[in-house]
C-alpha cells in the first residue's frame, strides 16, 4: 500500500510489526529546510551592524510608516498626472501581454508533443526554459543597455519572459486534450490547423485565458518596477522619484495606495472574466 507518506513495516523478534515512517522525499525536504535555516543564520553574520541602534531604528521606521500610510498626499504632481502615469504602466503591461500571448500561442502549438514532432518540441522547450530561467528584470536591463532606456526596452524585456512563460503554460494545456478528440479528427482527414481550431481551442480556451490574465497581472507588477529601472516612465518612475530623489514618504504612501487599488481592480476583473468564460464553456 502506497501513499504520499511512505510507511515501512518491519517485523521485530517478538513477532510484532513496527511501523516506521520515512520517505526519501521527506528526508530531502527536512535537509533542505535545515540547510535554509543554516544559510539564513549564516547570512546574518555577513551584515554590517556598525552604528545600528535598534530602538532608534524602530522609532524611525514607525514614523516613516505613519507618514506613508496615515498621511498620504501628492506633492510633486497632480492626481490627474497620476492617472496618466497609471495608464502608461497599464499600457506597458497590456502591450507585452498581448504580443507575448499571440507569439506564445503559435510556439506552444509547436512545443506540444501531441501536435508537433518530438525534436521540434524539445528544441522549443529548451529555448523557452533558458529564457524563463533569466528573471524579467535582467531581460529588461539587458535591452535597456543594448537599445537604450525607454518604453521599448521595457516592453521587449517583459515580452521575452512573457513568451517563455506562456509557451510552457499553453503547451501543457494543449497536451491535456483527450487523445481521442485529436485522433477522431485526424481519422476524418482533417488538416493540422483544422485539428487545432476544432479540437484544441474549444477544449483549452478557458485555460488559455486564465493563464493570459495571470501573466497580465504579473506584467503589471513588473511594469511598475521597470518604470524606473528601464526609464519607461509610468507610476513606477514616480514612485522611484518620490522615494529615492525627493524622499517624500507621504507621496510614496499615496502612490502605493494607487498601485494597490489598481492591482485589486485587475484581480477582480480577472476573476469575473474567468468565471464568465467558465460559464460559457459549461453551457456548451
Amino acid at each position: 500500500m502506497q501513499n504520499s507518506f511512505a510507511v515501512h513495516m518491519k517485523r521485530t523478534r517478538s513477532g510484532k510489526i513496527s511501523l516506521k515512517s520515512g520517505e526519501k522525499s521527506e528526508r530531502v525536504m527536512k535537509l533542505t529546510l535545515i540547510l535554509l535555516v543554516v544559510l539564513t543564520i549564516g547570512a546574518v553574520f555577513f551584515f554590517d551592524f556598525t552604528g545600528f541602534q535598534l530602538q532608534k531604528a524602530i522609532v524611525d521606521t514607525t514614523h516613516n510608516l505613519k507618514m506613508m500610510f496615515l498621511l498620504p498626499k501628492l506633492s510633486h504632481f497632480s492626481i490627474g498626472e497620476a492617472f496618466v502615469q497609471v495608464a502608461i504602466t497599464i499600457a506597458l503591461a497590456v502591450l507585452s501581454t498581448i504580443l507575448g500571448a499571440v507569439i506564445a500561442f503559435f510556439l506552444a502549438l509547436l512545443a506540444a508533443t501531441n501536435l508537433s514532432k518530438e525534436w521540434i518540441s524539445r528544441t522549443i522547450r529548451v529555448i523557452v526554459a533558458f529564457i524563463r530561467a533569466v528573471p524579467t528584470v535582467l531581460w529588461v536591463l539587458i535591452f535597456a543597455i543594448s537599445a537604450g532606456l525607454g518604453s521599448e526596452a521595457a516592453v521587449v524585456g517583459m515580452l521575452f519572459h512573457s513568451i517563455a512563460y506562456l509557451v510552457k503554460a499553453y503547451s501543457e494545456a494543449f497536451e491535456e486534450v483527450a487523445p481521442g478528440i485529436i485522433e477522431s479528427l485526424r481519422a476524418t482527414g482533417s488538416s493540422w490547423w483544422h485539428v487545432v481550431r476544432h479540437g484544441i481551442l474549444p477544449s483549452t480556451w478557458t485555460y488559455l485565458m486564465s493563464w493570459t490574465f495571470l501573466r497580465f497581472e504579473i506584467n503589471f507588477g513588473v511594469a511598475v518596477a521597470m518604470g524606473a529601472a528601464a526609464g519607461a516612465g509610468g507610476i513606477g518612475f514616480e514612485l522611484f522619484m518620490a522615494s529615492g530623489f525627493y524622499f517624500d514618504f507621504q507621496e510614496v504612501g499615496l502612490i502605493t495606495y494607487i498601485i494597490l487599488v489598481i492591482a485589486i481592480i485587475l484581480e477582480m476583473l480577472s476573476t469575473q472574466l474567468k468565471e464568465r468564460y467558465m460559464q460559457g464553456v459549461s453551457n456548451r
